[in-house]
């Protein structure tokens, strides 16, 4: 079957190559399925890169969310067990993991329905609590990360600040409803919040950037808020001013959605649930913004490197994808 392989650490666009291997054999637990689609991720870079916190062996296939088909016709959203990943035909799955595929997405949406939504998902509900009539702020709104949670908070009833850096994802962020969308790169964050919010600032906040956006969150965080830390696209980790946290009271609250996996599965197939009813009603559909044949996945995975994509990049199994 073919598969991309990485066998040095280094840029997706680098490392990457599409090679001829033999298919997977699963082991105790787990299950053999056909990728129909596998959803692009920021991780799949930070994998090849060497900078995950999970480091398979080389080589091994990138690929962390897939919508895929099992032996026997069922069409299920999964994570693929590395090194074993999703960009390649076929993948394998741990069979307990395995979630049903919501019929009224296609193959490209669903795989995208996987990671970025459960994050989502339980980092505004599980962890922040957001409440209808509340002020989110959303970081790379426009993202795979961004836009799935700037549709969640836009289904739970709040209203939606979207961050953005340039006008082409600006405009991706008003489609996706945001009720307001700052431009980082030409306008000032804290003051345009500040100003939105007639001073109060953002009840929850939803970081999966770091550095320079989690300041700008500290600044313009309501009495009372949340700051949902889910992850470092910019690449610098923040320290916390915990003096700072407890001057404002505010909370800062971490979110590693792959711990429930381990730590409490039937929430994620709660969460799945109530994803499935979403999507169902219209409420969210994730925002698929390229589909690229397999033989494009690399170029696929170092756009989303070098941050210059929207929403989610899917790479589909079909020969006129």
């Amino acid at each position: 079957m073919q598969a991309w392989q990485v066998h040095e650490n280094g840029e997706p666009g680098e490392v990457m190559r599409l090679a001829d291997v033999a298919p997977p054999t699963p082991g105790e637990g787990q299950v053999l399925l056909k990728v129909r689609a596998a959803a692009v991720n920021f991780p799949d870079a930070l994998l090849c890169r060497g900078q995950y916190q999970v480091r398979p062996p080389l080589p091994f296939t990138p690929g962390v969310e897939v919508c895929a088909e099992t032996e026997d016709g069922r069409r299920v959203i999964a994570t693929p067990v590395l090194p074993h990943g999703g960009f390649a035909r076929y993948t394998l799955a741990h069979t307990a993991a395995l979630l049903p595929a919501p019929d009224a997405l296609d193959d490209a949406q669903a795989a995208a329905l996987h990671i970025g939504y459960q994050t989502g998902w339980f980092g505004l509900h599980r962890r922040a609590r957001l409440e209808a009539g509340e002020t989110l702020l959303v970081h790379a709104a426009a993202g795979g990360v961004g836009s799935a949670a700037v549709q969640l908070g836009k289904a739970a009833g709040a209203t939606v600040i979207g961050v953005v850096g340039g006008a082409g994802k600006a405009a991706v962020a008003r489609e996706l409803g945001c009720d307001l969308v700052i431009d980082r790169k030409s306008e000032d964050v804290i003051a345009a919040v500040k100003e939105a919010t007639g001073g109060r600032g953002a009840d929850v906040i939803y970081d999966p950037v770091g550095g320079t956006a989690y300041t700008q969150s500290t600044k313009v965080v309501a009495f009372e808020g949340r700051i949902v830390v889910v992850g470092f696209a910019s690449g610098t980790i923040p320290s916390a001013a915990l003096n700072h946290a407890l001057v404002k009271n505010y909370a800062v609250l971490g979110l590693h959605w792959g711990l429930y996996n381990t730590k409490n599965p039937k929430l994620v197939r709660h969460c799945h649930e109530q994803l499935t009813e979403l999507a169902a009603r219209g409420a969210i559909s994730p925002l698929v913004s390229e589909r690229v044949p397999l033989d494009g996945a690399a170029g696929a995975v170092q756009k989303v490197a070098d941050g210059t994509s929207t929403g989610r990049i899917a790479v589909v199994m079909e020969e006129t994808a």
